[in-house]
């Protein structure tokens, strides 16, 4: 494998931060995603305050989101095809492009829901092959030994953006239009595009022959399903995400506007953040050799504010368990990253990694439509409370099994 820049003096190794393309990544990656933390939020109130109509929201929020699906695998199959820094420059470039023209026609008074559908849904479609090529490219930017440490700066940045991004939305929604704030999105596209130009081109793929993508797709589910550990902890994941979405995303919001109130909801989910981001940040100091175990252990601490939410909804009970909720899952992202990075063959990463990329994308949709339904059957907080048991039952089941609890990482 090649690498880029990865001479590394023996007081530098481990620290991903010395390779001038790992950088230009983590810059453009962590400018994109603020922009993709701005513009749901700003887009949302931008649609309802010229249409007044949740149905036209939903139609172009689903728009964005079907496409994504649709094409996930087929962009994991691109991603290991071509050189992911191209895959990145072009979905970037082309994202940003439908953002601005979004923005234009907000901006202007000329947008239409047909126009934000088609342009959400060419969003979406392209974001189907940004994931994949994501999902793959830190091994060609760092060394296998500095593998957590890049996933857990990468989560940090990720983490950063999801506090600032909303609040940031808000406020420039307020002051300037949600036009403009959908144009700040489609600038950080565009600097991402130009961090990606940045990035080596290397590739070190086996020989493929005459061989299609769908034979290229085939290998991929072949990988997948054939290492144990890895469909059962995705497996595993799609439940917990749909427990989760459906829970925290939807009920949790309704239960706190009747007990705790809408504020103290606010200060809920920013401890979850902080939470999240202290652990995050920890990972980078640390090395953990069994990775899926940790994880794991981790990410079932969720469990703890979903059963707050049902049984004791206090408004000290809800931030202790949140702060504990983001300090497990904090665990979880950066080692999940690099226990893929370090067992799967790096010509089948991203399609690998599609696989797991679309039970999340398929399970977090499905939680929030089922969650109104069962909570009509059974009530808000009971069904908030049996949730949380179903969520530690899901995350921690497949520790059972010995591959899950055994594997470690070959980089460490």
């Amino acid at each position: 494998m090649v690498f880029a820049n990865t001479t590394a003096s023996p007081g530098t190794r481990g620290r991903p931060l010395q390779h001038p393309a790992f950088r230009w990544y983590l810059f453009g990656t962590s400018v994109s995603q603020l922009g993709n933390s701005v513009a749901p939020v700003a887009l949302a109130f931008a649609v309802l305050s010229f249409s007044g109509s949740t149905y036209d929201l939903g139609l172009v929020l689903t728009a964005r989101s079907v496409p994504l699906v649709v094409f996930l695998l087929i962009g994991g199959v691109v991603a290991d095809r071509f050189p992911r820094t191209t895959v990145l420059i072009v979905a970037n470039a082309g994202a940003g492009l439908t953002q601005g023209v979004s923005a234009f026609l907000l901006i202007t008074g000329r947008a239409g829901i047909g126009a934000l559908v088609g342009l959400a849904a060419l969003n979406g479609a392209l974001g189907a092959f940004s994931l994949p090529a994501m999902r793959g490219i830190v091994p060609r930017l760092v060394q296998p030994d500095e593998r957590q440490r890049a996933n857990a700066l990468l989560g940090l940045s990720r983490s950063a953006a999801q506090v600032l991004g909303p609040a940031l939305s808000g406020a420039m929604f307020a002051v300037v239009g949600g036009g403009w704030a959908v144009a700040v999105d489609a600038a950080t596209f565009a600097c991402a595009a130009c961090c990606a130009l940045m990035l080596p081109r290397t590739s070190a793929k086996p020989a493929r022959g005459r061989r299609g993508p769908w034979a290229d797709l085939r290998e991929g589910w072949s990988t997948f399903h054939g290492i144990s550990w890895l469909w059962k902890a995705v497996c595993s994941l799609c439940i917990a995400n749909l427990l989760v979405a459906g829970t925290w995303g939807v009920l949790g919001p309704a239960i706190a506007a009747t007990t705790i109130g809408a504020g103290a909801w606010g200060l809920v989910l920013g401890a979850r953040a902080v939470g999240l981001f202290l652990t995050t940040a920890l990972v980078y100091r640390i090395r953990i050799a069994r990775l899926l175990l940790v994880a794991q252990v981790g990410f079932a601490v969720t469990a703890l504010p979903l059963l707050a939410l049902g049984l004791w909804p206090a408004l000290p009970v809800l931030l202790v368990t949140s702060f504990a909720a983001g300090l497990g899952s904090g665990v979880f992202s950066p080692v999940w990253q690099t226990l893929l990075q370090d067992q799967i063959p790096e010509h089948q990463l991203s399609r690998v990694s599609a696989y797991d990329d679309l039970g999340a994308s398929l399970a977090v949709p499905l939680g929030q439509v089922l969650a109104g339904p069962v909570a009509g059957a059974l009530g808000e907080q009971p069904t908030a409370a049996w949730a949380g048991v179903a969520f530690l039952i899901a995350v921690l089941a497949p520790l059972a099994s010995r591959s899950v609890r055994e594997v470690r990482a070959l980089s460490q």
